[in-house]
């Protein structure tokens, strides 16, 4: 998606460089997320705080900035040394916007001195509040996803304790041990065979159900042949 975002932007913009941050709310700081110039070491690094340089302006004031000559003279500009785009002439930044609520910011440079036309600006700014949106969803859903990984884990876990409870009952009875002493065994032997606590635990209790089933028909066998 933020390919999609850099590449129309670029078409709409006829630019020579863009940049998208998004928004980390926990840090309340936006990070480098995408490029048109390769910039490996940054994305995902490279940070600018609310309201700091014209990003941050941006982004506080949901409000485009247009620079068309000399950006970086701009008081507000703040300048990275690893950004050969802030060495451009003209600058033009958008708000990525989701029902009201920032969620990252689009830099478009120019090397030469470039006007940005009302058109322009007002096609940017489209492409910034759908494309806003767009995040915002992904986002919920990676993260209902995550969610709904971590319940899954959690009813797995839940599953082996109770199948681990249930073994060492059956060990306890069938040799006499302590809780502990049979949790002791259960752990060593799976170390020893290098099988999972739950993969030993059902083993164990498939074993005893098998048993407890050969048992009862042998008994039913036997009463069969008394009467």
């Amino acid at each position: 998606m933020l390919g999609e975002i850099v590449g129309i932007t670029a078409q709409v913009t006829g630019c020579d460089a863009c940049l998208v941050y998004l928004f980390d709310a926990n840090a309340n700081e936006f990070v480098l997320m995408a490029s048109q110039v390769p910039h490996a070491a940054e994305i995902g690094t490279l940070r600018i705080g609310m309201g700091e340089g014209v990003t941050g302006w941006v982004a506080e004031h949901k409000s485009a900035v247009a620079l068309s000559e000399k950006a970086n003279a701009d008081q507000r500009f703040l300048r990275f040394p690893a950004l050969v785009e802030d060495t451009y002439e003209a600058f033009l930044s958008v708000p990525l916007v989701a029902a009201g609520e920032i969620t990252g910011v689009i830099n478009v440079h120019h090397r030469q001195p470039h006007q940005h036309t009302s058109e322009e600006i007002s096609l940017l700014t489209f492409v910034g509040e759908q494309m806003g949106g767009a995040l915002s969803r992904a986002r919920l859903e990676v993260e209902n996803q995550r969610l709904q990984e971590e319940a899954l884990e959690m009813k797995r876990q839940l599953e082996t304790r109770k199948l681990v409870e249930r073994a060492k009952g059956i060990l306890q009875l069938k040799f006499s041990l302590t809780e502990e002493e049979a949790y002791l065994r259960l752990h060593n032997e799976s170390r020893r065979l290098r099988r999972s606590m739950r993969d030993l635990a059902e083993a164990i209790i498939l074993t005893e159900d098998l048993a407890r089933k050969s048992l009862d028909s042998s008994m039913l066998g036997n009463e069969s042949l008394s009467d």
